[in-house]
């Protein structure tokens, strides 16, 4: 077994606020058997556990509703999505998402392409973040982008807000230790605003924050920089 029961990771999910339905835990349970049997032979996670993938994997992802508004139909791109998260669960849990899982690394993105044959279709793009943000076909076409990644928030949003409709939103997905609103400046700068910063734990104690963005205005054509530059300083 790759997750845990149906039973138990409903009952975990009911108790964060949220419901899982059959054909939901199916189509998760089938995307982690390829996570697992893939990851065998490439590096896409540390966590192969039921409890684990069921948690921090798929729970902590789809978390995601819970604090932020989505609306049905809505366009969303996971930037730097590695093995899919938050952006395959977000799918496989709300079908009528239109999802775009972007990574830069062509093997992880093959191992996406089989699970969107094997679940649901998402379009699977292997671009480099800020090479992607630049492309007339990805730049302001989505009303959500979304990241779970360790970059400091400067970084991430200049990575992912270009993505972004005028009138959209950013939201990432990061642990606890970091300053939120050294990131300010970054967002401001990049066409955006902080709309809001939820603290929340997981069923094991583990903490996280999401940082909600709208996108209030275009980002200037300038952005996002060279990956050297973006590293170099910070916005």
């Amino acid at each position: 077994m790759t997750i845990l029961p149906f039973g138990e990771i409903s009952a975990m999910f009911g108790k964060c606020g949220l419901e899982l339905n059959e054909t939901q835990y199916d189509m998760l349970d089938r995307y982690a058997e390829l996570l697992v049997e893939y990851n065998k032979v490439m590096n896409l996670t540390g966590i192969t556990d039921p409890e684990g993938i069921s948690e921090k994997h798929f729970l902590d992802s789809l978390l995601i509703f819970k604090y932020a508004d989505i609306p049905e139909n809505s366009s969303v791109i996971d930037v730097g999505t590695g093995a899919g998260f938050p952006g395959v669960p977000m799918k496989l849990y709300r079908n009528d998402l239109k999802v775009t899982l972007l990574d830069s690394l062509n093997k992880r993105v093959n191992f996406l392409n089989e699970v969107s044959e094997k679940t649901l279709p998402m379009d699977c793009v292997h671009a480099r973040a800020e090479e992607g943000g630049r492309k007339a076909e990805y730049r302001g076409k989505f009303d959500f982008a979304v990241a779970r990644a360790v970059a400091a928030l400067p970084v991430l949003a200049e990575y992912c807000m270009p993505y972004v409709k005028t009138g959209g939103q950013f939201i990432a997905m990061k642990g606890p230790n970091e300053d939120i609103s050294l990131g300010k400046n970054a967002v401001k700068i990049l066409g955006g605003e902080i709309s809001e910063v939820v603290d929340y734990e997981l069923p094991s104690g583990d903490k996280r924050v999401i940082v909600i963005i709208n996108k209030i205005s275009d980002t200037p054509t300038k952005y996002p920089r060279n990956s050297g530059q973006i590293s170099k300083k910070n916005l």
